[in-house]
C-alpha cells in the first residue's frame, strides 16, 4: 500500500478499468470508483492484506449478491477485488432503532452454513480469554467486568455455531442499492454464532445516545434481538465480551465501552 498510485494502476491494467473519481481511503484499504471494460460502473478495493479480511471474496462469492454488494472479480493473492457500485448513503441516514431492524433482516440472509476455509469465532474466544485473563488488576477497566467477560467467553465456546458471520456488520457497512434497497460491504467473515453480530450496532453512532445511555442501548438492543428471532441472553454474552475486548485494545473509548456493558445488563 505504500506505493499506492502504482498499485493501483497495475489492478487497473489487469481488469482493463478506468477511474471515475478519486480513491477514497478507509481502514485499511483504498477504494476506487471505476468502469468495466464494457462501460460497467463498479468499484475497485484494495487492502493491506489484514488477515481478518483476507477471505473477503470467498464469503461475497458465496453470498452472490444476496444481502450484501456483488463481487465481480477477485485477485486473493493482491488483495484485491472488483465490487459492484452502490450508491453513497450508509444506514447512517435512518433512524438507530430502524437501522436495527433492517440489520437483523441482513442476518437472515447472510448467517449461512459455515465455509471450510474461514477462521472460528473459537479461536477468537480462546485468544480472548487469555488476554482477560492476564490482564492486571490495575488496569482500568472495573476488574469485575473483565472476570465475567472471561465466563461468558469460556461458555460460548462450548456452543461454537455453525454459520458465516459478516464480523464487522454496523451502519456505515449497509449501502443503498439500487437492486435491492440495501446491502452489507466490508466483511470480516468468520465461521461461529450468528449471536456475534450485535455488538458493532450498540457501539457505532454513540454521541446520538448522550441523553440516556441506558434506555437508547437497551432499544438497539432489542430492536436487533427480536427482529433477528435471537437469544437474548445469548446475544447479551457476546455483547458484553466483545465490548471488554474493545475496551483492552482502544482505551481512548474506555468509558464508553464500560458505560454499553452497563447498560445492556443493568
Amino acid at each position: 500500500m505504500a506505493n499506492l498510485a502504482s498499485v493501483m494502476q497495475n489492478h487497473l491494467d489487469h481488469w482493463r478499468l478506468r477511474p471515475e473519481g478519486e480513491p477514497v481511503r478507509g481502514p485499511g484499504s483504498v477504494v476506487l470508483p471505476v468502469l468495466t471494460s464494457d462501460g460497467v460502473p463498479a468499484v475497485l478495493k484494495v487492502t493491506s492484506g489484514d488477515p481478518e479480511t483476507e477471505h473477503e471474496h470467498l464469503v461475497l462469492r458465496r453470498w452472490g449478491g444476496d444481502g450484501a454488494v456483488r463481487l465481480l472479480s477477485a485477485d486473493p493473492p493482491r488483495h484485491a477485488v472488483l465490487l459492484e457500485r452502490l450508491r453513497g448513503e450508509s444506514l447512517d441516514t435512518l433512524r438507530d432503532v430502524d437501522a436495527c431492524e433492517l440489520v437483523a433482516g441482513l442476518y437472515r440472509r447472510l448467517h449461512v452454513p459455515a465455509l471450510p476455509q474461514l477462521r472460528t469465532l473459537t479461536s477468537y474466544l480462546e485468544r480472548w480469554t487469555v488476554e482477560f485473563e492476564e490482564l492486571p488488576r490495575s488496569a482500568p477497566i472495573p476488574h469485575r467486568l473483565v472476570e465475567q467477560a472471561a465466563t461468558l467467553s469460556r461458555e460460548l465456546a462450548e456452543q461454537p455455531g455453525d454459520s458465516v458471520v459478516h464480523g464487522n456488520l454496523h451502519y456505515g457497512n449497509v449501502l443503498a442499492a439500487d437492486r435491492q434497497p440495501w446491502l452489507a460491504i466490508a466483511p470480516r467473515p468468520a465461521n461461529g454464532d450468528p449471536h456475534y453480530e450485535v455488538a458493532p450496532m450498540l457501539w457505532h453512532r454513540w454521541n446520538e445516545l448522550s441523553g440516556d445511555v441506558r434506555d437508547g442501548v437497551r432499544q438497539r438492543f432489542y430492536a436487533l434481538v427480536d427482529a433477528a428471532g435471537f437469544d437474548e441472553h445469548r446475544a447479551r454474552a457476546w455483547v458484553i465480551v466483545r465490548v471488554v475486548q474493545q475496551a483492552i485494545r482502544d482505551r481512548a473509548n474506555l468509558t464508553k465501552y464500560i458505560a454499553l456493558a452497563k447498560a445492556v445488563q443493568d
